[in-house]
């Protein structure tokens, strides 16, 4: 057997969900391969040689690979695939729009989210909102995966010794789709899925203005921000912020829930935090019975003392 790692980048900088793929590949196979493709990525390819456990990297640079479009990376990975019994990524944005594509060229099942490894053919997932886990075994030849960053430890970064080999385009494999531009949040937080720590606002907030008291609070504790799905449906932060089933899953030391009341959608991105402390004024929200500490009261009372209290 021998794994395949689609690596997430943007051609400068490989992303920290990639670690956690190799930690999940490791757990199927010894033999772990991953792909960057991209332009001008020689960096990234370098950076991947170097994480503990990687054996190959596999590197394609072409102009079409720029901005990772899948129906660009699923026609270069159906060229490798044969060589491998599993192909695997993260199940980010990036993740989830490249395997299904690469899962149906191939004509095999795409397993998405798996969060535990019971065997080379056999993974765990959630299922309804994180109220129930399947346990889902295949019997295609090559098993297409995407992992949940959030169940696997980062494999380290420094001390492989991968080599590293360059692979021709498939120059033709994109028809269907081009890339017309992008627009991204800037911001010096963390990000969101990695951070340690994270303070949430929810539609309690009641304003974009008003989110200004979570960032305060974010800020002095080195945190990432995020919402609730109403809270974005509402238009007070972008839907990057979003945490939940529809939106990014995070799994901090310490997650900050202000103004949100707890519904099983934003339930299912977050309940994995290790300390959850909850901020409502409603007594009786549902986010109350998933904390480990609760405050009942105002939010635009308790969260300005208790930044001022954090040193």
């Amino acid at each position: 057997m021998a794994v395949l790692i689609i690596a997430e980048h943007d051609n400068q900088t490989l992303q920290e969900s990639t670690l956690n793929a190799v930690t999940a590949a490791l757990e199927i196979d010894p033999e772990v391969s991953v792909l960057v493709a991209g332009k001008n990525c020689g960096g990234v390819a370098d950076s991947v040689s170097k994480v503990a456990g990687v054996t190959k990297v596999l590197t394609c640079e072409h102009d079409i690979y720029e901005h990772q479009l899948a129906e660009s990376l699923a026609g270069l990975i159906l060229s490798i695939a044969p060589d491998y019994t599993h192909i695997l990524a993260a199940a980010t944005s990036q993740g989830k729009n490249v395997l299904p594509r690469a899962a149906a060229l191939l004509d095999v099942a795409a397993i998405s989210d798996i969060t535990d490894i019971q065997s080379a053919d056999t993974f765990l997932r959630p299922i309804y909102a994180g109220n129930a886990v399947a346990t889902v075994q295949s019997t295609d030849a090559i098993k297409v995966v995407s992992i949940r960053p959030t169940t696997f430890e980062a494999a380290a970064a420094e001390g492989g010794r991968a080599e590293v080999v360059g692979m021709d385009a498939h120059a033709d494999s994109n028809e269907l789709s081009s890339f017309v531009g992008q627009e991204l949040t800037q911001s010096t937080r963390p990000e969101l899925t990695s951070a340690r720590v994270v303070v949430s606002g929810g539609r309690g907030m009641g304003s974009a203005d008003n989110f200004q008291i979570i960032e305060a609070l974010a800020d002095k504790l080195n945190a990432a921000v995020g919402a609730s799905r109403a809270a974005v449906d509402a238009g007070y932060v972008p839907n990057d912020y979003q945490v939940g089933q529809t939106g990014k899953v995070v799994a901090p030391d310490l997650y900050v829930a202000v103004g949100i009341s707890g519904a099983i959608q934003h339930l299912a991105g977050m309940k994995d935090s290790k300390v959850i402390v909850a901020i409502n004024k409603d007594e009786e929200a549902p986010i109350f019975q998933v904390a480990d500490y609760g405050i009942v009261g105002d939010l635009f009372d308790v969260v300005p003392k208790l930044t001022e209290a954090v040193q």
